[in-house]
């Protein structure tokens, strides 16, 4: 295969995720080749986590992101995590720098297997998420689900962990919410110039909450990092939990930490499941014979 790239299929607790290699390559993986990726059952996925060659002094790779659509991203926690564990594998490190779109992210490998991401500050103004309109106090915008007289869900609390997110605060079980219908209405919602990922969740106890999330430009997911992140948050905002939260997704669990400094750290598991070669610009790919089935 012409102008092949390695890549290994991961997921981090069922986030499905395509690392793709593109160091020493001056060109990048297409929104076509996500797409035809994507359309494969085998390669099917969340995100593409593209590894390029450090751009920045002091950082390690750049990680450029694509959404199953072909759309760009700008943070994926779980995908993150895959990144970590593709590159320990490879180099022996357990401590990394990456630059992305949003900004530097720095990440380790723990003895025990499981990889914490530092993914920076969240943010709250209005603008910054972004809105399309003004609200002075994000912890709850006006937005709903269902009739104005008895809405299904509403006042979301909204936050941007580099990507926009809103977080509806449930009362019942999460499952309980057709989101798979009333998802993709809501990531385009106006209110979001953007696109938003939508998230429900419902607060246990202090220090756990259980999510499910429609994720902007990849559709129901069994997890999403980014999400965990803006929903652990939003719920030490608004006085739901303490700011060590452990998250159970559809996936698996996840542990976030609001730390001191304001950052946010991420902490799960990542898993391998074959690796391959594919071509960026068009998507075709094979698998290497040794993972192979």
């Amino acid at each position: 295969m012409a102008g092949a790239a390695p890549f290994a299929k991961m997921n981090g607790i069922g986030n499905e995720i395509i690392v793709a290699d593109m160091r020493g390559r001056a060109d990048r993986v297409t929104a076509a080749a996500a797409i035809a990726l994507n359309a494969d059952p085998a390669t099917r996925f969340d995100q593409i986590m593209a590894i390029y060659d450090a751009k920045t002094p002091g950082t390690g790779y750049f990680v450029e992101i694509l959404n199953s659509d072909g759309s760009s991203a700008q943070a994926c926690g779980n995908g993150m995590r895959c990144v970590v564990q593709a590159l320990a594998a490879e180099t022996g490190e357990t401590v990394f720098t990456f630059e992305t779109v949003a900004g530097i992210l720095n990440a380790k490998q723990h003895a025990d297997g499981l990889i914490s991401v530092d993914m920076g500050k969240p943010r709250f103004g209005w603008q910054e998420i972004p809105l399309a309109e003004e609200f002075r106090d994000t912890r709850m915008i006006e937005l709903q689900i269902g009739p104005i007289d008895a809405p299904v869900l509403h006042s979301p609390s909204a936050v941007s962990m580099g990507n926009p997110h809103a977080i509806f605060w449930a009362d019942n079980d999460v499952w309980s919410y057709e989101l798979e219908r009333f998802g993709p209405m809501l990531e385009n919602h106006p209110m979001f110039p953007e696109r938003a990922n939508i998230s429900i969740a419902q607060v246990t106890s202090p220090d756990s909450m259980v999510i499910r999330t429609w994720e902007r430009g990849a559709g129901l997911t069994k997890a999403c990092g980014s999400a965990a992140c803006a929903a652990a948050v939003a719920g030490a905002r608004t006085k739901r939990t303490g700011r060590s939260v452990n998250l159970t997704a559809p996936g698996g669990q996840l542990h976030v930490e609001w730390r001191d400094d304001d950052n946010v750290v991420l902490t799960g598991p990542a898993e391998w499941e074959f690796s391959g070669t594919f071509d960026p610009s068009n998507g075709t790919w094979k698998r290497d014979t040794e993972s192979a089935a």
